[in-house]
This record gives structure tokens, C-alpha cells and sequence, in this order.
């Protein structure tokens, strides 16, 4: 057990509901940053697992590929809509790895092969409810082909495909019609690396 594990003590931690998400109820203390411990807090944990994101670039075409799909919480939430445009994302399974279900999302949400993979960031979704981490990646892809219609219809997938020109994308963005915090910060991160991506690429 690590110092910072041992600065929180679980009272009782019980599971009352379990589907899509499985929810985690928590009684703890922890340290303060006064050296006492905290008094006991009540907290709930959705548990989702670990997942991948990948931001699909075609350095040649200075494109990148997003999707559309429906969201539940985008729907549920105010000013924000139902739809929301993403980057490719899904949750590594038990026994995988994050760059092998980043090659294989990439396949199923848009029809593409990744031909190179460049680590983006490793993150917390959001920290005050939930477990799930993201590991971020770009792909390189030839996105000449992208557009349609995708996804795996036994998992509920209706998914739009298409591309946008990096400058494009860059002016969602800025607009404010991105609304979701992984693609933010995917396009955030190709707009500081576009640059030195594209020589890595186009020179390899």
C-alpha cells in the first residue's frame, strides 16, 4: 500500500446497483492538509474501468477525422446538445492493451487503419465521481476514404464519420461547438503539435 493510500481509511464501501456503470457508495476519512484526518464523508463512485481515445490525422491532407454520435449525458444536461461531436473512444477490456483497443476502436467507429500511434496524455475523466482514466493517442491515418455511417449496432452505435480540415476543426473549437472535454483536449493538443507531428510524419 502506498503512503497516499494510507492516508484514506474506508469504513464501508457497498455496491448497490450494477448495469451499464456499477455504482460504488463509500464511507472514508482522509488525511487534511493540517495533519488531522478529515471527518467521515459519504461518497459515490461510478466505476467504469479504463478507456482510450484517439484523434485520427491524415498529416498528408492536414485533416482529422471526428464522429457524431448520441449522448445520454449531453441529452440530460442544459445548453449543451444531444449530439455531440467526439473523437474516437471505448474501454479497454480486461487483458488488453490500451494502443491494441486504440487500432481496434479506430476500425470499428470509422472504418480506418491506424498506421503509426503517438501517446497524447493519461488522465482522470472526472476525479470527484468517477474511476475512469483515458489514455489519449493521435493516429495517422489516410482519411480519403472516411465519411458514412459506423459503429457496431448490437451496442446500441449510430455513428456519423467525417472529416474536417485541421483548420476547420481549430474553428469548432474556438466557436465553442466542441462541448466535450476528450475531444477539447485532443484538438488543444493538435493545435500545439500540428507542426512538429506533420515533420515527424511526412519526413519518417
Amino acid at each position: 500500500m502506498s503512503d497516499e493510500q494510507e492516508q484514506v481509511q474506508v469504513r464501508e464501501r457497498n455496491t448497490p446497483y450494477r448495469g451499464y456503470m456499477r455504482l460504488d457508495v463509500y464511507r472514508l476519512r482522509h488525511h487534511d492538509f493540517n495533519g488531522g484526518w478529515s471527518i467521515d464523508l459519504s461518497r459515490e463512485v461510478l466505476e467504469r474501468g479504463n478507456a482510450v481515445a484517439v484523434l485520427p490525422y491524415d498529416p498528408d491532407r492536414d485533416e482529422v477525422v471526428l464522429i457524431e454520435q448520441f449522448r445520454i449525458g449531453a441529452y440530460t444536461a442544459s445548453e449543451t446538445s444531444p449530439w455531440q461531436i467526439e473523437v474516437v473512444a471505448g474501454m479497454i477490456e480486461t487483458h488488453h492493451l490500451a494502443e491494441e483497443t486504440a487500432h481496434k476502436e479506430t476500425e470499428e467507429e470509422t472504418g480506418l487503419n491506424i498506421y503509426d500511434l503517438v501517446p497524447v496524455h493519461h488522465y482522470l475523466s472526472s476525479p470527484g465521481c468517477t474511476s475512469e482514466t483515458i489514455r489519449m493517442f493521435c493516429g495517422r491515418v489516410d482519411s480519403t476514404s472516411a465519411g458514412g455511417i459506423s459503429g457496431v449496432a448490437h451496442e446500441g452505435e449510430y455513428i456519423r464519420v467525417f472529416t474536417a480540415s485541421s483548420e476547420e476543426a481549430f474553428a469548432m473549437l474556438d466557436s465553442g461547438r466542441i462541448e466535450n472535454g476528450m475531444t477539447i483536449i485532443a484538438l488543444q493538443w493538435l493545435k500545439l503539435n500540428r507542426d512538429r507531428l506533420r515533420d515527424a510524419w511526412l519526413d519518417g
